[in-house]
């Protein structure tokens, strides 16, 4: 099933959702409307128990442009409209669910940070990342300027951020800001693959692992375990930890229904 709202297309198939960027006139270049309606699309999947998995990608050979400029929202960019960025932003930190961004072609400014802060990352060759903010006269939003240095040293941070130069996929691949370098033709069937492996595992458990490791830098070595405890404690009052266990012991395939 697929339904337009906004310029996102959004697909749902077998517990996979699909969220296309769909202003490939622009090279998905995102306006206020589109930060807006890709919130309230993952709060739509953070409430739907048949949605598992999020694959973010664009239309058009392109993932996105990062935030359109020029238009006539611009007079409301520096607060009201940073707020909307803001709020879409912390939807994919905060979904109780994986996000994979399946990225071709160019993926800077914001839509570089969206791509740093899906849960996993697959690029085709075509695909080309910048930090281009600076180029703009502005500085680095959608938490580049928290996931560059948790993802790199300090100084090539601030290199990639201070230059705001183009890397390749592969380039990021080596710096580990994504995950997988694949050829054009094989991207949507890489993506849907890992999709389908994740909507075979345990949603409670996968939800409890996501917001244990974005919490990571949060208190130290301490509070991690205490984290840690109190996510097992909750995974074994579900039912799909028992039935995990179950399958276990008796040789067989689980199935997890997510309660």
């Amino acid at each position: 099933m697929t339904s337009t709202e906004s310029s996102l297309l959004v697909e749902r198939d077998n517990g996979t959702v699909t969220v296309t960027f769909n202003r490939p006139q622009t090279k998905n270049g995102l306006r206020n409307q589109e930060w807006l309606a890709l919130a309230e699309t993952l709060a739509e999947v953070s409430r739907n128990t048949h949605d598992r998995v999020v694959i973010l990608t664009g239309a058009g050979g392109n993932f996105s442009s990062g935030a359109e400029l020029g238009g006539p929202e611009d007079d409301m960019f520096p607060l009201a409209g940073m707020q909307i960025v803001n709020d879409a932003c912390m939807a994919i930190r905060r979904l109780n669910k994986p996000v994979i961004a399946a990225v071709s072609g160019y993926a800077v400014g914001a839509g570089f940070n969206l791509v740093l802060t899906s849960d996993l990352a697959v690029a085709d060759t075509t695909a080309q990342f910048s930090q281009i903010f600076v180029k703009r006269g502005m500085s680095p939003d959608f938490g580049g300027s928290w996931h560059l240095p948790q993802a790199l040293s300090l100084h090539k941070a601030k290199e990639l951020a201070f230059f705001g130069d183009k890397i390749s996929a592969v380039e990021a691949r080596d710096l580990g800001l994504i995950n997988h370098v694949v050829p054009p033709e094989e991207l949507t069937s890489f993506c849907g693959d890992w999709a389908a492996r994740l909507t075979a595992l345990p949603p409670i458990a996968l939800a409890r692992t996501k917001h244990l490791l974005n919490a990571s830098p949060e208190g130290g070595f301490a509070a991690a375990l205490d984290r840690e405890a109190v996510a097992q404690e909750h995974n074994f009052t579900t039912l799909d930890t028992h039935e995990a266990i179950s399958a276990f012991l008796e040789k067989r395939s689980p199935r997890y229904l997510g309660r």
